[in-house]
């Protein structure tokens, strides 16, 4: 099946797996989708998620990241994100950086960047955290407070670097590489305004050029209805054995699905898979059918329905 990934230019979790896609050397297609609420193409597949990216293939459909590249691993397991006695410390490297690093460079880039950013992106953003949208000194000022942290986190991946090593994690890539690389990525991703906060660090400047050099892969465009197309003349994979913990809802039953931090639009569905890493619903949609919507377990708030 053909990898569809559903994204925007300047979406920096969408650089992070564009650039998984080309260390994998992956040919893949890419469908353009509205940065901003609405997106009508899209919600048909999620059932209401709209983070972006998303990964589809077929029928079935997968969210977040952090399970978009376990998904890309199983598709082309060399070379490898997850090489051999790196697991644990590449993922909580790649928690760190998703958290206290990525936050305040969103904050200090978006900021600084109002003006060459979608008119009613912080709106959006804002509404996906439950909050009234920032007027432009509200933005000025968290810009303010976070240039200090962002320069605080530049100097943490600048002493992991110190060493001399390549990779994040020493001689070998692993997704800990992906995870900063984006986050830092964000701050010249669209303008060159702050381009100055990198130029102290040359062991960043560098490893930042071999992670570059890893490309996209072989990208063809398609539309978001041929997307939609192909969804709806598939069938979703039949789902593995599960390997639920106790206290999770039965195979079968409706539930729905959340995120745990922001982009909280609840997803509903049957429930098909489980185990420690994936949560897997099943649901319908007019415009495709049947789909199955793939969730990481850690960042989301699975529950019954009855147990809203």
């Amino acid at each position: 099946m053909d990898l569809i990934l559903h994204q925007y230019d300047f979406s920096n979790y969408a650089e992070k797996v564009r650039l998984a896609l080309g260390y994998k050397n992956l040919t893949w297609h890419a469908v353009e989708i509205p940065p901003v609420a609405p997106k009508p193409d899209l919600i048909p597949l999620t059932g209401g998620y709209r983070r972006t990216p998303v990964l589809q293939i077929g029928a079935d459909i997968y969210c977040d990241t952090r399970l978009i590249l376990r998904v890309v691993e199983q598709v082309a397991p060399e070379p490898s994100f997850f090489p051999e006695n790196t697991i644990g410390l590449a993922n909580a490297t790649s928690h760190w950086a998703e958290t206290q690093l990525f936050r305040p460079i969103s904050l200090y880039v978006s900021g600084t960047n109002a003006d060459v950013l979608p008119a009613n992106l912080q709106a959006d953003r804002s509404a996906m955290r439950g909050l009234p949208p920032p007027d432009a000194t509200t933005m000025e000022r968290a810009a303010k407070r976070s240039a200090p942290l962002v320069r605080v986190g530049l100097t943490r991946v600048a002493d992991i670097l110190a060493d001399g090593r390549n990779w994040i994690l020493g001689d070998t890539v692993t997704i800990a590489d992906f995870s900063v690389y984006h986050a830092l990525w964000f701050i010249t991703g669209r303008t060159t305004r702050l381009t100055h906060e990198l130029e102290p660090f040359d062991g960043i400047t560098a490893w930042m050029t071999r992670m570059q050099a890893f490309g996209h892969g072989q990208v063809r465009p398609m539309s978001s209805i041929e997307a939609l197309n192909i969804a709806a003349a598939s069938e979703p994979v039949p789902p593995a054995a599960s390997a639920p913990f106790p206290e999770d809802p039965d195979l079968g039953a409706t539930v729905r699905i959340r995120a745990d931090d922001y982009g909280r639009d609840a997803i509903e569905g049957q429930l098909v898979y489980l185990d420690a890493e994936e949560i897997a619903i099943l649901r319908s949609d007019p415009r495709v059918g049947e789909v199955c919507v793939h969730f990481p377990r850690l960042g989301y708030d699975l529950r019954t329905t009855e147990a809203r």
